[in-house]
């Protein structure tokens, strides 16, 4: 652009950079005209984790990922609890370098069906996680991305050939809560999670529900006829506590009965696969078939068993047909 600036197209900020400045994200740097980015490679968290953990209850249950984050994120969220990474510069904290190539190595030796780019937002990394994904295609190994949802369409677009599922946290069905909460704007993140269905990928939704900012019955059932309408009512939807912390950590955790409400609100509008998360020794963390009501699959922490389901993901009692992908 004039001036030397640059515009990034990664996210749905499109920040313009000026000469020696950085985008939003504080990981990608206007250097005499051209926009770098600085973490190709930088890892600050590596872990073999349960897919579940992602969370994903209907993409490869009962396997492993390896997970990877950098450090970054394009959002401000006050409740973040990975701030210490998402909400630092890449000189504020410790890393490793992981080559793409390692990475899928790692992966391989762990026996994990996946890689998960997770812990801070993975659009900001996107041509890591992008040669990333290519590699591991090759090699049999799925790819997840854990995301806010703020992707642009291009790059979206442009890894769709290699991204197999799509974990998006949908924070609030109001803008004031995404602008307030996230210094971000709902729309877009509603649109990369359409988008993501519609180029095939496998599309969980979570939300986390936080007293007095996000709770209203009316907003979450606003929420579940949207993801009911667009993404399908097959969609696995994730409503999950909020403990206080960062900068809400005045807030008390979300109430039992709120995340039981918006349990029910679900069902009521037609949801087949319905979770509440972060709330251990629920029942409401299994998975049951829709039309008879069997358990499927029973999970206790990251302990899961499937023995509900027949091979070809069928329930074994009245053989009906499960959206899930082995």
């Amino acid at each position: 652009m004039e001036d030397g600036k640059v515009k990034c197209h990664v996210c749905n900020r499109e920040c313009i950079v000026s000469e020696g400045k950085y985008g939003f994200c504080r990981t990608r740097q206007n250097k005499n005209g051209k926009l770098y980015t600085l973490i190709y490679g930088v890892v600050s968290s590596a872990s073999v984790d349960p897919i579940e953990k992602k969370p994903l209850y209907h993409f490869m249950p009962c396997s492993t990922s390896y997970s990877l984050g950098t450090v970054g994120c394009n959002f401000r969220c006050k409740n973040c609890q990975n701030y210490t990474i998402s909400q630092m510069r890449i000189d504020e904290v410790n890393t490793v370098e992981i080559l793409p190539e390692d990475a899928l190595n790692r992966a391989l030796s762990s026996g994990c069906r996946s890689i998960s780019f997770t812990y801070n937002e993975p659009a900001i990394w996107f041509e890591y996680t992008y040669d990333t994904a290519k590699l591991a295609h090759e090699a049999g190994i799925a790819i997840v991305y854990v995301t806010n949802g703020y992707i642009s369409e291009k790059a979206l677009r442009m890894i769709a050939p290699y991204l197999d599922a799509f974990s998006v946290d949908i924070k609030s069905f109001r803008d004031g809560f995404y602008k307030e909460i996230c210094s971000a704007k709902l729309a877009p993140v509603l649109r990369s999670a359409k988008l993501a269905r519609e180029l095939g990928m496998h599309v969980e939704v979570v939300n986390l529900i936080i007293p007095t900012l996000n709770d209203s019955l009316e907003e979450i059932r606003e929420l579940v006829q949207w993801v009911r309408d667009n993404l399908g009512d097959y969609t696995p939807m994730h409503f999950t506590r909020f403990y206080p912390y960062y900068k809400l950590d005045k807030l008390p955790p979300t109430p039992l009965r709120t995340l039981e409400d918006a349990y029910s609100i679900a069902k009521e509008e037609a949801m087949k696969y319905v979770y509440i998360g972060n709330v251990p020794g629920t029942e409401k963390d299994n998975t049951y078939c829709p039309n008879c009501g069997e358990l499927l699959i029973r999970r206790h922490g990251f302990d899961v068993t499937c023995d509900g389901l027949t091979s070809d993901n069928r329930c074994q009692k009245c053989n009906t047909e499960i959206e899930i992908k082995r």
